[in-house]
């Protein structure tokens, strides 16, 4: 075991955008010594930041006691170690089993957050998923495919609530997730969307309805790398105006106008 002492980073990359991450990630991509990043998903324009003598590792063709053997092996030679992960880290990013591999080891690390697809889709479509008297919650989550996910988060208990939700990894299974939102509650004409490679040169984003999802992704050549949007937040219709900037509503900064002074 090695307990040389290195500086380990888990950054969040964003969405995609090159210009979309950080300045804390971009800073410590600029002063690592050692970049791992997941090519699969990572825009590899952030690599631009990377220091010409940077050793790159793609772990799309790695496993994970490969990735964790040359963390181990850069930590013992005192380089500092930059783990580039798609979006934030910690939704969907797999770092817990190596955070407990570093623990294991006696390895420090830290964190750095970045921005999730949801939110760069929002940003192109200019969407708010929180709209009064509409929805008030946003559900992140995917499909159970190769990988499981609990019973008690099936897809149709997540639809039954109604509100705004963003479905990552299901790209390939289209036609059951549709059916799914709809035994769970959602109207087939309800508003929603799939956007593929959100905030990346080449994103492009359709607005559809669940009935649709899979005509729509099968129309434009969608297979993968796609991020469903489901909710009546995106017709941007029939909500309420938010009381926070209501002349009426009294705030901590602002006092409420009277009958007379309306």
């Amino acid at each position: 075991m090695c307990k040389a002492k290195s500086d380990v980073y888990f950054v969040g990359a964003g969405p995609g955008a090159k210009d979309l991450i950080t300045v804390r990630g971009r800073d410590l991509i600029e002063k690592a010594d050692v970049i791992i990043y997941a090519g699969s998903l990572v825009n590899p324009a952030l690599l631009e930041y990377a220091s010409d003598s940077a050793e790159i590792y793609n772990s799309a063709k790695m496993t994970l006691d490969e990735v964790i053997d040359v963390i181990r092996r850069s930590v013992c030679d005192k380089k500092t170690v930059c783990r580039l992960h798609t979006g934030d880290p910690s939704l969907y990013g797999a770092v817990r089993e190596q955070m407990d591999a570093l623990d294991e080891l006696g390895i420090s690390y830290e964190s750095c957050p970045g921005v999730t697809a949801a939110f760069g889709a929002a940003a192109s479509m200019d969407l708010e998923y929180t709209l009064p008297g509409i929805s008030q919650s946003l559900i992140m989550t995917r499909m159970a495919g190769r990988t499981d996910v609990p019973e008690s988060e099936s897809i149709e208990s997540w639809a039954a609530h109604h509100a705004s939700m963003a479905i990552y990894l299901s790209t390939g299974m289209l036609e059951e997730l549709a059916s799914r939102l709809i035994a769970g509650g959602y109207e087939e004409d309800t508003p929603a969307a799939i956007i593929y490679k959100a905030t990346w040169p080449e994103e492009e984003y359709h607005y559809c309805t669940v009935s649709t999802l899979a005509e729509t992704a099968a129309m434009h050549g969608i297979r993968k790398t796609a991020l469903v949007l489901v909710g009546d937040v995106l017709s941007g219709r029939g909500y309420e105006r938010s009381r926070l900037y209501d002349k009426t509503f009294s705030t901590e900064f602002r006092k409420a106008e009277t009958p007379d002074e309306q």
